[in-house]
């Protein structure tokens, strides 16, 4: 759905940076609709979150939401997508960086808990559960993004010499998959982003620990105490 500004139709074709400008307005106004709404959903849940709460915290109109996303669910779906792309970003920069294997983890690590740290709870679980539709899409593009993030950070590793020449990359990636995505849906853990980050460390530790080398496992006790470090 457009906007409609009748002077800028009217006068589009004499003034292309008028059209232009009324675009740009536009996408803001839809970008920062898509922020807002993703920063609320984090810190208090999908489901409690309504579009008349996302207005309010905006200072904007309802009817304004809905000439860019037409129901609630459209919403969700939308900022589910807008933070997969932030953190997808997120971890294309750290991948650039000069970091050796184990130390890319635990940035990609913080990236994650940076993220979610307004969250109260698993937001995967709470998609699985009163929006299974956009759960699937989410999973469906964390798969493909997680078999290449891993797989890439075991050749790096293997590379340096942190990681075993003779690890089964292809098993190792689905059983760190399982691990890291069981802890926001599983019922075993606890669904509070709190425990959740806590959880996640144990599970990387987990990780690093049954592939890593002798020299390996030195760089993994040296960034287990920077991180702790700055959680302080």
């Amino acid at each position: 759905m457009f906007l409609k500004f009748p002077c800028l139709y009217l006068h589009s074709i004499k003034s292309p940076r008028l059209l232009l400008f009324g675009n740009n307005t536009k996408i803001k106004m839809k970008q920062r609709i898509l922020n807002k709404s993703a920063d609320m959903f984090l810190s208090y849940g999908f489901k409690s979150v309504t579009m008349d709460d996302i207005a309010n915290e905006m200072g904007i109109s309802k009817k304004t939401i809905y000439k860019y996303f037409s129901n609630k669910i459209e919403l969700v779906d939308a900022s589910t997508k807008s933070v997969q792309e932030t953190i997808d970003n997120a971890i294309n920069e750290i991948q650039q960086e000069n970091f050796n294997a184990i130390e890319e983890n635990f940035a990609i690590k913080t990236v994650f808990k940076n993220m979610f740290k307004k969250a109260k709870t698993s937001p995967m679980f709470q998609l699985k559960k009163y929006y299974p539709k956009t759960y699937t899409k989410l999973m469906e593009h964390e798969v493909c993004t997680f078999s290449d993030c891993v797989m890439g950070n075991l050749i790096k590793g293997i590379k340096n010499k942190l990681y075993r020449e003779d690890v089964d990359k292809e098993m190792v990636m689905k059983f760190y998959f399982t691990l890291v995505f069981g802890a926001y849906e599983s019922n075993i853990f606890s669904h509070k982003m709190e425990d959740i980050i806590k959880t996640e460390l144990k599970i990387l530790e987990y990780h690093t620990r049954a592939i890593a080398t002798t020299h390996g496992i030195s760089v993994l006790e040296q960034e287990l105490i920077n991180y702790k470090k700055n959680q302080s």
